[in-house]
């Protein structure tokens, strides 16, 4: 698999949570890719894939066996595709090492390949250890990660057997994969990833393992010209805004969005009916709910999910809000599911670690997916004027809250 012409075999895209299956495919679309992202595995055969398929496996909540087994039979069902890429969270959350094992084996690749760098949100590679804007990944705040605490940055430890490559040492790369090796290779800039890309002669001996970069990169050597181009989604009036990440990054996000005269918002406990009747309440454009700000452990975490699927199923049905903007991956799965929706058709990915799409299912609200680490303070503030274009300047007073 060598260009764009031979990229129309089909792209399959392996990943643990819903925002990595989004991270994974967004790239493809950019480049004039059809793209679909599906909640679970097909329980079907495949039919001939031509465009981008995308599956959220949901091994991020699973014990390391059972996510290895999931990865394993669903990279067998995918090991047709032209392009094989299995989503790697950049700041090596979940079971990176043994779902990237599974994944080896049922493709039936040749070599695998694992770059987890994302240069563009400040997580890079170097010497085989993992950075997050200049901090090893498990001295970062990922490292309390109240479900996958980051426990290690060397790759090196995480896979004993890989050939190391640094980006000065690409060149190596054909033969390593004639020898089936696994590769763990570093980069630092977008540069990096896509040297490494163009040194592997054929894209389909090798099980790619990685980030949004490295799908970027990829999605770059497998550009279309032709690719279909999709109507924008149509203006919301009053989009709903949905944080079930506790990531710092995220509620600093919300911390400005909520700073704003036309959002307002309620917090919801283990009980949506108190969210939801103070959410009927309100007047303003911009809706937002959300979690608690501390992090909880997984059975409180899913919980507290639940209830947000259920306050966004309530005002979806009641027709009080007509678009989403969801943070968190597990957040995203569970309010899509309590929705009906089984996949997502991707339009665009606005910013790094965005999904825009429209819902395959009953519900037919336009839906962004943002990751809970990735962006600036104000990236939810650009998102909702994305949804729903101001038609003045927006206020900077701050509103009242529930």
């Amino acid at each position: 698999m060598t260009s764009g012409q031979d990229a129309r075999q089909g792209i399959g895209i392996l990943a643990d949570d819903l925002t990595s299956a989004g991270d994974g495919a967004a790239p493809f679309r950019r480049t004039g890719h059809e793209a679909r992202i599906l909640l679970s595995t097909p329980a079907a055969e495949l039919p001939p894939v031509t465009g981008v398929t995308a599956v959220d496996l949901g091994t991020r909540l699973l014990d390391e066996e059972a996510a290895a087994a999931r990865t394993g039979r669903a990279a067998h069902r995918f090991a047709g595709t032209g392009l094989l890429f299995k989503t790697v969270d950049s700041t090596l959350r979940g079971h990176v090492a043994a779902e990237a094992r599974a994944a080896w084996a049922g493709s039936r690749r040749r070599a695998v390949v694992i770059a987890p760098a994302f240069p563009a949100e400040g997580r890079v590679t170097v010497e085989a250890v993992q950075y997050v804007r200049g901090v090893p990944v498990h001295e970062s705040d990922f490292a309390r990660d109240p479900v996958h605490p980051v426990r290690c940055s060397d790759l090196t430890t995480a896979f004993p057997d890989a050939v190391a490559v640094g980006p000065d040492r690409v060149a190596e790369l054909p033969g390593l994969i004639r020898r089936g090796a696994l590769i763990v290779c570093s980069a630092v800039t977008d540069g990096d990833l896509d040297r490494l890309v163009s040194a592997v002669h054929r894209l389909d001996d090798v099980l790619w393992v990685g980030s949004p970069g490295l799908a970027a990169a990829l999605a770059r050597r497998c550009a279309r010209v032709d690719g279909p181009v999709a109507p924008a989604p149509a203006p919301a009036r009053r989009p709903l805004v949905v944080v079930g990440s506790a990531h710092p990054t995220t509620r600093r996000q919300l911390t400005a969005l909520r700073a704003r005269a036309d959002v307002r918002g309620v917090t919801v406990g283990d009980d949506p009916a108190p969210a939801v009747e103070a959410l009927r309440a309100l007047t303003a454009p911009v809706l937002t709910v959300q979690t608690p700000d501390e992090r909880h452990a997984p059975h409180t975490a899913r919980t507290l999910a639940r209830s947000l699927a259920s306050v966004v199923r309530t005002l979806a049905g009641e027709r009080l809000v007509d678009a989403l903007v969801v943070t968190g991956g597990e957040t995203a799965a569970t309010v899509f599911q309590a929705l009906g929706i089984d996949g997502i058709d991707l339009f665009d990915e606005p910013e790094p670690g965005v999904a825009r799409g429209t819902p395959l299912g009953p519900s037919s609200l336009p839906v962004l997916i943002k990751a809970g680490g990735f962006g600036d303070d104000e990236t939810l503030l650009r998102l909702c004027r994305l949804v729903r274009p101001p038609v003045g300047p927006l206020s900077s007073a701050r509103g009242d809250h529930a």
